[in-house]
């Protein structure tokens, strides 16, 4: 109740003090016409500088603070000192007092906007500082306004870190403003696309082949990489970037980096641009055939492993293949994978050089020896070795002689006796025998061993007493629809055709033969190293007759053939002793 008494005396009209002046009418006298200066933009001076604002003079009956922050773009220290003249926005006045309330800020926004909406119009580009980041892209100050610039509208391509271009001065392209809701929208990229529309233009315009440029990398494909030249794109090619082998671009170049390049090709029509590196280079194939002569030997490392062979770098950028069977000496039909490595360093030999299409022929086995040598080196024919059997085949053994080399026994050489189908029988893989080397063909890659030869050939004395035209006396073997085998003293074999079995065509059955039986035969041929015989009966028949008429009758006597046989037969008998 007494609040409310003092509210009504408060509001009731008072006599006018002593003097007769109304205090509450001088102020409102005072104060009155500087009302209308609030929501205007004024110029005032800076008396002093407190710590968290400056005391402006604005030349109405009160002074005016500003706080400091407003006087500086944001994360700017502010700098303002006594005397300086600045432009200010009446804000209020806070109390009768007359305090006024100014702001730097929303004079400074009150000007940009102002300025930007007649550069919006005139479609004019405006500067302005990237200063923070928000929701979708970044807030720029654009003299005092704020904008927002949309993350697709930074660069012409995607920009991972907008830090560089954070605090430094900008030049953006309004999209649209709107005042009554305070909004604007810019964007860099429009005007990185407009200048850069001229600067292609200027460029294609005098561009030629073999003009040397400076890009930056803007995209990394499997193929290559496009440089930027400054407007327009160009091709670089993987095979283009250096003159070693590059699998990939990655290896060599990285998106931002600045590289120097020639124009290869240029095709004015699609506009197309090749480029090069490896052209400002010099060309390391320049004199490769008297660096590398044939037969050399020199160290590389194996920079691709494929299908058909493995390439091998003497330098950067001198490449050469070592062909799959140029690989090993012994490991054949194996993928060159399995015996070098990526990286790896290898010894290789000049086996041919074609510098005009820049290729160089290695041999990797020639630098390591050639096994077949090494061997007949040490183990001469006659010597005698040790090894496992490594394999059987049905034509002999494959014996271990090295620790990638095979020799061979033939079934033929296993046994003096016995047929080879028969003494194969007697041998398994893993087996350690012992073998004379018969022969080491250097050429062929083979080497021949023989098992029988350990022991001395009991038919060699047999072999060294028979002579062609000799009779000796053999024993049927086996009997055969087109002839006989016999056996000689045990040790060879021979074999009488059916032909040859008599003199007369009606004798010349195998069925008159029975196994066993022993019969004489004239030797007609000798094969020492099959240790076999070819026989003939008839011939013998026919040597026999010869003699015969020779010494007992003549072609006119008149005499027949049964008489001088018979004769014959008697004289035979009586040398003997049987009359």
């Amino acid at each position: 109740m007494a609040s409310a008494t003092r509210l009504a005396t408060h509001d009731r009209p008072q006599a006018p003090p002593p003097g007769g002046e109304d205090f509450a009418a001088l102020l409102d006298a005072t104060l009155g016409p500087n009302t209308g200066f609030a929501g205007t933009v004024v110029t005032g001076r800076v008396i002093r500088v407190d710590d968290d604002y400056a005391i402006v003079d604005v030349g109405l009956k009160s002074e005016g603070r500003v706080p400091l922050k407003e006087f500086a773009p944001p994360g700017q220290k502010p700098e303002v000192k006594p005397g300086d003249i600045v432009e200010l926005f009446v804000e209020r006045y806070e109390d009768r007092e007359g305090t006024i309330v100014l702001s730097r800020e929303k004079a400074r926004r009150e000007e940009a906007w102002t300025n930007l909406e007649k550069a919006f119009q005139a479609g004019q580009r405006v500067q302005g500082v990237i200063f923070g980041r928000v929701k979708g892209g970044f807030t720029v100050d654009l003299g005092g306004a704020v904008a927002f610039l949309p993350g697709s509208q930074v660069d012409i391509r995607p920009v991972r870190d907008v830090t560089p271009l954070m605090g430094t001065p900008q030049t953006f392209q309004i999209l649209k403003m709107d005042r009554a809701r305070g909004n604007i929208v810019v964007s860099r990229r429009a005007v990185l696309e407009e200048t850069r529309a001229e600067q292609r233009a200027e460029l294609v315009q005098g561009l030629k082949e073999g003009m040397i440029l400076e890009g930056v990398v803007k995209n990394i494909t499997d193929y290559g990489a496009f440089v930027d030249l400054g407007g327009v794109d160009g091709l670089l090619h993987v095979t283009d970037i250096a003159w070693r082998r590059i699998n990939h671009p990655s290896e060599a170049l990285e998106i931002g980096q600045k590289v120097k390049v020639q124009v290869i090709r240029f095709n004015p029509e699609t506009q197309r641009i090749s480029l090069g590196m490896k052209q400002l280079m010099a060309d390391p194939w320049e004199g490769v055939a008297l660096k590398y002569p044939v037969g050399a030997k020199f160290t590389g490392r194996v920079t691709n492993i494929t299908d058909y062979g493995a390439f091998v770098e003497l330098e950067p950028g001198v490449e050469g293949l070592v062909h799959v069977s140029e690989m090993s000496w012994t490991k054949k039909n194996v993928h060159p994978g399995k015996i070098v490595s990526t990286s790896q360093e290898v010894e290789v030999v000049i086996l041919d050089v074609d510098e005009p299409k820049r290729r160089i022929s290695l041999g990797l086995k020639q630098a390591q020896g050639n096994p077949w040598e090494q061997f007949l080196e040490k183990h001469p024919p006659g010597s005698v070795i040790e090894g496992e059997i490594r394999n059987i085949t049905e034509f002999g053994l494959f014996v271990a002689v090295g620790p990638d080399l095979d020799g061979m026994v033939h079934m033929s050489d296993l046994s003096w006796d016995e047929p080879g189908e028969v003494a194969i029988q007697k041998y398994r893989k893993g087996d350690v025998v012992k073998a004379k080397v018969l022969d080491v063909d250097v050429e062929k890659e083979r080497i021949s061993l023989g098992i029988k030869q350990l022991q001395a050939d009991p038919a060699a004395e047999v072999l060294d007493r028979i002579r062609k035209g000799d009779i000796v006396t053999c024993v049927v073997s086996k009997i055969e629809s087109n002839g006989i085998e016999v056996k000689v003293e045990d040790v060879l074999t021979g074999f009488i055709r059916r032909s040859e079995l008599a003199k007369d065509r009606a004798d010349q059955r195998p069925d008159r033969f029975a196994v066993g039986e022993k019969v004489d035969a004239k030797v007609t041929a000798i094969d020492r190293a099959a240790r076999r015989l070819t026989l003939t009966i008839k011939g013998k028949e026919v040597d026999e007759e010869r003699e015969a008429m020779k010494e007992y009758g003549s072609a006119d006597s008149g005499a027949s053939l049964g008489d001088i046989l018979g004769a014959a037969i008697r004289r035979r008998r009586e040398l003997a002793g049987e009359e």
